[in-house]
């Protein structure tokens, strides 16, 4: 296991951390999940309010002896922005009681996902007020975010200059947000990776066309590779349900090196697929928003663009269903909310069809509706 600087925090991590999001079988699993954990090298522990049950187990593995190793082990939990300190206040109370712990060592406002989510941790007396106090009282050692918002959010919340790290989506498949890697590596801030194998691609299981042009790597690796080649990325999200899925990633978590050849290669094999969907792929620019009717658009058409070029139809309608189910977490109507209207085509510069590919994906990609893990 490599370890990496988490930015202006000084604190030293694993390349991948525990995400507690799928402890979901029962206390004894997830305190065998944790001990496996540490015993491969993992220092950081992810949780969040919203998890279920993981605060709770996480404490109780606390309880049953993970205490004589505190000062080894860095534990995040993440609770949303609320619109006023008290709230906030009692809510991390809440969490450290959760975790049995006296402090937090990293603590992230959940999902400032929406203007309205920013404009809450700018208010000088709001939740921000209460992390600042529990800062002072050493209830908490660090202060980030975590984020699912468009970039020109994450950036504008990054420039606030009130956090040492930040929580985004950024992967092989959706690279989207490197300026906020890029502004945040600026800013010498910590930058965690969220659900890289699982958001970044389903990579868990991949179709057999991706299989063979990323051979002889596999997809996971090569994602993984991507992100730790990278000085600028310095922890990945393992969210593991048991101990046995931990070791999906030990191929990785040992080499932080620049990509050798082989591997520069192989991306560059997945860089030239998108070649197969000629004049239909979609850039994401993001020109084409705002829709009239909230579809989001270019996530709609990458969703198109991975199932085309990579046979990822799998992971395409596990995405697509979210849509009109999952909130601020995952915005925008599905693609049949489509009327023609044509807002989109003069803004358009590769001049695509836009109706006509969002119909084509909404017959792809449809299968049912779906809710996030939590709802």
């Amino acid at each position: 296991m490599q370890y990496k600087r988490f930015g202006k925090t000084e604190m030293r991590l694993s390349v991948f951390s525990l995400g507690g999001m799928r402890f979901l079988e029962s206390e004894a699993n997830a305190i065998a999940t944790i001990e496996k954990a540490l015993e491969l090298g993992i220092n950081h522990i992810e949780t969040a309010k919203g998890y279920g049950k993981s605060e709770e187990y996480i404490g109780a593995a606390f309880r049953q002896g993970l205490h004589r190793y505190r000062s080894q082990i860095y534990v995040t939990t993440k609770i949303p922005p609320t619109p006023d300190r008290q709230s906030m206040q009692q809510l991390i109370n809440r969490s450290l009681e959760r975790l049995h712990l006296d402090y937090i060592d990293n603590f992230d406002i959940h999902g400032i996902n929406t203007w309205e989510h920013y404009e809450l941790v700018k208010q000088p007396d709001g939740c921000m007020a209460a992390v600042q106090e529990a800062v002072r009282q050493g209830l908490i050692r660090h202060v980030g975010f975590s984020t699912h918002a468009p970039l020109e959010i994450i950036l504008a919340t990054i420039n606030l200059d009130l956090f040492a790290s930040v929580n985004l989506h950024y992967y092989y498949f959706n690279q989207r947000n490197l300026p906020a890697v890029a502004l945040a590596h600026q800013k010498d801030m910590g930058v965690f990776i969220i659900s890289p194998s699982d958001k970044g691609g389903m990579l868990y299981q991949p179709p057999a066309k991706l299989q063979q042009i990323c051979a002889p790597f596999t997809p996971l690796y090569l994602n993984d590779r991507f992100l730790l080649s990278d000085p600028r990325v310095h922890t990945l999200s393992l969210g593991a349900a048991n101990p046995q899925e931990l070791l999906a990633h030990a191929p990785a978590w040992d080499n932080i090196a620049p990509l050798s050849e082989a591997e520069k290669a192989a991306l560059e094999r997945l860089d030239r697929q998108y070649l197969v969907l000629g004049t239909d792929r979609c850039s994401q620019c993001f020109q084409c928003l705002p829709c009239p009717e909230e579809i989001n658009i270019p996530e709609v058409l990458r969703l198109r663009n991975l199932a085309v070029a990579f046979d990822m139809v799998e992971f395409g309608k596990y995405r697509y269903r979210m849509f009109e189910n999952a909130g601020h977490w995952f915005p925008g109507k599905k693609a049949n909310k489509c009327t023609d209207c044509g807002d989109c085509l003069p803004r358009c510069p590769e001049q695509l069809d836009i109706p006509k590919l969002l119909r084509d994906t909404h017959n792809r990609l449809y299968t049912q509706e779906g809710k996030r893990l939590w709802e």
